[in-house]
């Protein structure tokens, strides 16, 4: 393994424990290709939010993280454009984006994803939460499909459900983490209905009024879980195999919050290690099923989901 590949792999094992588990699971040449990526989506993210591999938020002055967006739009496109870089996180991402090939929508769309933090967009209706998931999860689904060797929009189209039901399970765990920061990824119109105050900081107060509208966004999670299912068997067995554990791994993050309740964001919910070594063998049986499947069926319909214009 190289050097930027060795310390892209070291980011993704501090960062994200579930990802670096899933990983593992891909054959060599995918699993180096993820690590490069990985190295460079979470030092946006961090970038943005002012964390360390995702730890300690402390979101930075609006107009430094304008200053910090801009800098990272600037250098991407560098990256993309095939300029020479001693950045490692952007020559590691310019690594992946060649050996995809990765396509250039998907990179933009991630930052834009990340500008509607810095902008402190308002979610007022399902579809703003669906983009900004779309975002930040989807087109990161889309690039590590095309580093799969995947090319066709079908199955492009289910990363993208992935990354979005990825996307609504975090915010249903990090409902209250989110709401220190300020930030509410709920629609505007849901708080509306049932009486709650819009306002973050007054979250805290109201987690027996929150849940339900946390268990419905779970609900629709599960909507996208499912819709992904066919495009995990259009994978090669090990990306399918890798993609299905951290699937599994993530809707039982989902079952923890719904089992727990108002009571969910006392701590933050994790899948321990044990728990995460039988999801990723369920996820070899649930890779070979879905393999099966799409050798037998046409793309089911998406009927009422979310689709990237």
């Amino acid at each position: 393994m190289d050097s930027l590949a060795a310390r892209s792999k070291a980011i993704i094992r501090r960062g994200s424990k579930s990802f670096a588990a899933a990983a593992r699971l891909f054959d060599a040449r995918t699993r180096r290709r993820a690590y490069l990526l990985y190295a460079w989506c979470r030092h946006c993210d961090d970038c943005i939010d002012g964390q360390n591999l995702g730890f300690g938020q402390r979101s930075p002055k609006p107009e430094e993280q304008r200053a910090r967006l801009a800098e990272l739009l600037r250098k991407t496109e560098a990256a993309m454009a095939g300029e020479p870089t001693d950045d490692p996180v952007f020559a590691a991402f310019q690594k992946a984006f060649r050996a995809g090939p990765i396509p250039e929508r998907y990179p933009r769309e991630l930052l834009q994803g990340f500008a509607m933090d810095v902008e402190r967009r308002a979610f007022l209706k399902l579809d703003d939460t669906l983009g900004y998931c779309y975002g930040v999860a989807g087109a990161v689904g889309c690039m590590m499909a095309s580093l799969m060797g995947v090319r066709d929009e079908a199955t492009l189209r289910r990363a993208a459900d992935l990354g979005i039901a990825l996307q609504l399970t975090n915010i249903a765990r990090d409902l209250m983490q989110d709401a220190a920061d300020g930030r509410c990824y709920l629609p505007g119109e849901w708080l509306e209905q049932a009486g709650v105050h819009r306002n973050p900081a007054a979250f805290p107060n109201q987690p027996e009024s929150l849940f339900p509208l946390v268990e419905r966004l779970l609900n629709l999670a599960d909507c996208y879980y499912a819709s992904a299912e066919w495009g995990i068997g259009q994978l090669p067995f090990r990306s399918a195999w890798a993609v299905s554990a951290a699937r599994r791994v993530y809707q039982e993050i989902g079952e923890l919050v719904r089992r727990q309740g108002a009571d969910a964001w006392r701590w933050r919910t994790r899948v321990g290690a044990l728990r995460k070594a039988w999801l990723a063998a369920v996820g070899a049986l649930d890779a070979l099923r879905a393999r099966r499947r799409a050798r037998r069926q046409e793309p089911p319909p998406r009927i009422g989901l979310w689709t990237a214009p």
